[in-house]
């Protein structure tokens, strides 16, 4: 079983920092993508940004230039730097992983995280 914990959420004042992490464990051959959604109170989960195995990117444009996407494929870690926060920031914030968890690798599941809560705001 694949599991995802993410960590460093948080409450930040408007224009700071966070870095939000998430390591997959378990039983992994393979991860193809992974990445971040987010969801406001009331809304659909929505894209923030995610990173292939290969380095490909696919961000959001109201996050391009404030958050920056980053894998680390030997720990199974995918990073999500935020700054320039702004109070619209503000949800939770789900990892994904596309994770091949049976060799050989013909089929990928799609594991998602509990959330982590950010809170912009002064």
């Amino acid at each position: 079983q694949v599991q995802l914990v993410e960590s460093g959420g948080g409450l930040v004042q408007p224009g700071g920092s966070l870095r939000l992490s998430c390591a997959a464990s378990g039983t992994i051959f393979d991860i193809a993508v992974m990445g971040w959604y987010r969801q406001h109170p009331g809304k659909e989960r929505e894209l923030v940004a995610t990173v292939s195995s290969y380095g490909m990117i696919q961000d959001a444009d109201s996050v391009k230039g404030r958050f920056t996407i980053s894998l680390d494929k030997v720990k199974n870690t995918v990073y999500l730097q935020m700054n320039s926060l702004k109070p619209e920031d503000t949800a939770v914030y789900y990892c994904t992983a596309d994770v091949c968890a049976i060799t050989p690798c013909s089929r990928y599941i799609e594991v998602w995280g509990q959330g982590a809560l950010v809170t912009v705001s002064s």
